[in-house]
């Protein structure tokens, strides 16, 4: 039986998320890659109850998330049930629904028909009652807003979600949302965009537009996928998600002028005394930005890795102006 590290909170910053009384670990685990039915079982089980040991209560799924798609929801269902249980007040688990699910015109997008059969599917396959967070996964332009946020409301006063969420909508569409479920009566909780060092558009309006509305976020990717670590400094390992085919990282992505800024920012990590990995949580949690930085695993020894990140939030004005030279080097 598992019982958890009784240490488990005293290393993990918890931080407030926009206006409301939820607090979030300054680094939350995704589930997107590595949960699935394609992994073992006792892999994802080990990485999860590690997670938690270090303080990490947050776990983020989505429908599709796999692979194959379901079955990483299908994980976490499993390990709440043989170990987690018990601590379920803990826990914030969050999911979403808006890619492709299932077949025909209501199993994709943003209508009231599939976010609502999407979450009961979810709720099975995680054998919860509710979850915490729940998202629109995408902005969907054939449907009306309206119908969209109506339905993140009625998820809400049904008891299936105890708060909502948008993810990879811009401040304009924020706004919107905001406005529209405040009306309702109802708060938007949070957005989850791609944000880091090397995808830094959020930095254009979607921060200004969060801060202003008391709107929390959560940076999805904020490793680039691994390339912002010391993983491909060598070339591409053989187990490495560039490695796949089919995968979600290229090689292509990792080209010589990106490994070169991953270098020098490298070098900056070390005069900080952290790994490059570490440095790049930091920033994307530095103030005025990410409430939470989402992290994927494959390995126990990741987890234990990107939650010393917390050990070192801050940054001095000398170090921010050296890491923008970098990254503005072409």
């Amino acid at each position: 039986m598992f019982i958890a590290n009784d240490k488990r909170y005293d290393g993990m910053v918890y931080r407030t998320c926009g206006h409301s009384g939820l607090k979030l670990p300054a680094v939350s685990l995704g589930m997107w890659q590595n949960f699935g039915s394609l992994r073992p079982y006792e892999d994802a089980r080990r990485i999860l109850l590690r997670a938690f040991d270090f303080g990490i209560t947050h776990f983020d799924l989505a429908n599709n998330y796999g692979p194959l798609p379901g079955t990483a929801e299908q994980t976490l269902g499993r390990v709440l049930e043989q170990d987690l249980r018990p601590y379920r007040d803990e826990l914030i688990i969050s999911t979403k629904a808006g890619y492709y699910m299932w077949p025909g015109p209501y199993g994709d997008h943003g209508s009231r028909k599939y976010l609502i059969s999407s979450l009961d599917q979810s709720l099975r396959r995680m054998k919860l009652d509710y979850v915490d967070i729940f998202y629109h996964h995408r902005p969907d332009p054939d449907t009306p807003l309206e119908e969209t946020m109506g339905a993140l409301r009625d998820i809400v006063r049904q008891g299936k979600a105890l708060y909502v969420g948008v993810s990879n909508y811009n401040a304009e569409q924020t706004k919107a949302a905001h406005t529209m479920l405040a009306e309702m009566g109802i708060p938007l909780l949070i957005n989850q965009p791609c944000y880091s060092m090397l995808n830094r558009w959020c930095e254009d309006d979607l921060f200004d537009t969060l801060n202003l509305y008391g709107v929390g976020s959560i940076a999805f990717s904020p490793l680039a996928q691994g390339i912002l670590t010391n993983r491909y400094l060598t070339g591409v390992p053989a187990d490495s998600r560039a490695a796949v085919p089919t995968g979600t990282l290229s090689e292509s992505n990792i080209d010589e002028q990106t490994l070169h800024k991953v270098r020098k920012l490298s070098q900056i990590a070390a005069d900080r005394g952290q790994t490059m990995t570490q440095m790049a949580l930091a920033w994307v949690l530095r103030e005025g930005h990410a409430t939470s930085a989402l992290v994927g695993a494959s390995k126990v020894e990741q987890i234990e890795e990107n939650v010393q990140a917390v050990n070192n939030l801050a940054f001095s004005q000398d170090e921010l102006q050296k890491i923008d030279r970098v990254l503005n080097d072409a």
